[in-house]
């Protein structure tokens, strides 16, 4: 069944007469087809894609127009959108509450004069795009590999006079050539006292002594990868090893533990209390993991903040990245990215080594 199949399905089981799609992210997932200004209207009987002059003629080539009328206003779009309701008779009207800001919704009820504007397309669209099927499934993988090779060759270039920046840079140029279309997030390149930083930001200076995390992505027709490796610039001493094997165990336990129906809180407490019983409880502020698609960021989670009957289902892909950061010394955190395939397995994308590095 198409995505626009199963959108149409629950828009029905919501009462509503149609959704109108602005976030990015949302219509391509629907559509396929990326771009930046416009609009995706789905209702019950047609659905339209509505692209300005600049786009017009890259949706006629990507938009399955079986599925989708192509459409280039010309007038506003929203006086399109508004005839185009009108024309299908639409009232009910659930609009993307997640992303829409509030200028542009008042616009919306300004624009579209009679009819009843809801909150409910984003929690349509994000529940649909909860469970990967085995074209998503392959894109992932793609956007993996690329990640993986990316992982190699840093091992490879990594020279001690080389700077934070410099590192990340060097990282997302080798992915882009490798066929990544951009980063997945803003690549997280950092050594030394700013290691236990988990979301720092690479600095100007070359890479201190101590552990070195890269925390990294590619994507891969609009799927993200998510993985974080952690070396070590020059020699570990025997607290760095105690903790980087620390992490490796608790997300090894995870790992292990990661199936087809387990509870997403239970995952994260496993990894949890390995850490915890070895001395570092507090040390690690952060969920175990959070779901990967089109979004960096997405449902579900490895968190002790899900419910306890929240479960992994088939079609879930989630990050396991357990981590230990001590304030103003030094921090480590290992991640893999893992999914339930259709056929109820877990598949680990991740393919990169685990063992402490020590480079220099």
């Amino acid at each position: 069944m198409s995505k626009l199949s199963k959108f149409k399905i629950e828009l029905s089981k919501a009462g509503a007469d149609a959704a109108i799609l602005s976030s990015v992210v949302n219509q391509r997932y629907m559509t396929g087809f990326d771009y930046t200004d416009g609009y995706v209207l789905v209702t019950k009987n047609k659905s339209y894609v509505l692209a300005d002059f600049r786009y017009i003629e890259a949706a006629r080539a990507k938009v399955n127009q079986a599925e989708y009328e192509v459409v280039m206003p010309d007038t506003s779009m929203m006086i399109c959108l508004a005839s185009l309701l009108d024309e299908n008779e639409c009232k009910r009207v659930l609009f993307e509450d997640v992303t829409l800001s509030v200028s542009d919704l008042e616009r919306m009820k300004k624009m579209l004069v009679g009819k009843t504007l809801e909150a409910g397309a984003s929690k349509i669209a994000d529940g649909l795009r909860l469970y990967k099927d085995e074209e998503e499934i392959e894109k992932i993988k793609k956007a993996q590999a690329i990640t993986d090779a990316g992982f190699l060759h840093m091992l490879d270039v990594l020279t001690p006079n080389m700077t934070e920046i410099e590192a990340a840079l060097e990282l997302e140029f080798f992915m882009r050539k490798m066929g990544s279309e951009g980063v997945a997030f803003e690549t997280i390149a950092v050594s030394g006292s700013a290691s236990s930083l988990p979301h720092g930001v690479p600095r100007n200076v070359k890479l201190e002594r101590g552990f070195f995390t890269m925390d990294f992505g590619a994507k891969f027709d609009g799927y993200c990868s998510d993985m974080t490796r952690t070396v070590v610039i020059g020699k570990a001493d025997a607290e760095m090893k105690r903790l980087y094997n620390t992490v490796l165990e608790a997300q090894t336990a995870a790992l292990d533990f990661i199936k087809e129906g387990v509870s997403c809180k239970e995952a994260d407490t496993v990894a949890r209390n390995i850490i915890d019983n070895a001395g570092y409880k507090g040390y690690f502020g952060h969920s175990l993991g959070h779901g990967v698609g089109m979004y960096i960021h997405e449902s579900p989670r490895f968190s002790q903040a899900v419910a306890p009957d929240y479960k992994l289902q088939r079609g879930h892909i989630v990050t396991v990245e357990p981590g230990i950061y001590i304030e103003g010394l030094y921090g480590c955190r290992i991640e893999d990215m893992i999914g339930i395939m259709p056929d109820g397995s877990m598949y680990n994308f991740t393919h990169s080594r685990k063992d402490l590095i020590e480079l220099f």
